[in-house]
């Protein structure tokens, strides 16, 4: 499900995963042995962190029934309620380098991170 709008014509939030996080992720899946079909990563947020929350991600064999479901890249995404409103509008992307290597979501709903970028506040 990758439209813009749900049933009734609403507009409906966004989550955006760049082709890269989807290659790294689907490798993930089947490296785990789950079925692409059903399955998909969870994005989510926690409480915790020194700025409040935090990102979670996990691979789960299926959605839950009030999840929101993403698909980019032949890469499902599922996200539930409570997370929906804390990430809406932000992109899953994968980073390649010296530093730091891994998953990042670019969030516009950011107001501040602590400073090694694990936790944030909205």
């Amino acid at each position: 499900m990758s439209t813009d709008s749900v049933d009734g014509g609403e507009a409906r939030p966004r989550i955006e995963v760049t082709e890269d996080a989807a290659e790294q992720a689907l490798s993930l899946l089947e490296n785990e042995g789950l079925d692409d079909d059903e399955a998909g990563l969870r994005l989510f947020v926690q409480q915790g962190g020194c700025a409040g929350l935090s990102y979670g991600m996990r691979f789960d064999d299926e959605p839950e029934e009030d999840d929101t479901i993403y698909e980019h890249h032949d890469l499902r995404v599922f996200v539930d309620p409570a997370s929906l409103k804390y990430i809406e509008g932000s992109v899953l992307d994968y980073e390649h380098g010296l530093q730091s290597q891994g998953f990042h979501v670019e969030n516009p709903n950011v107001v501040s991170e602590c400073g090694c970028g694990e936790s944030f506040r909205t």
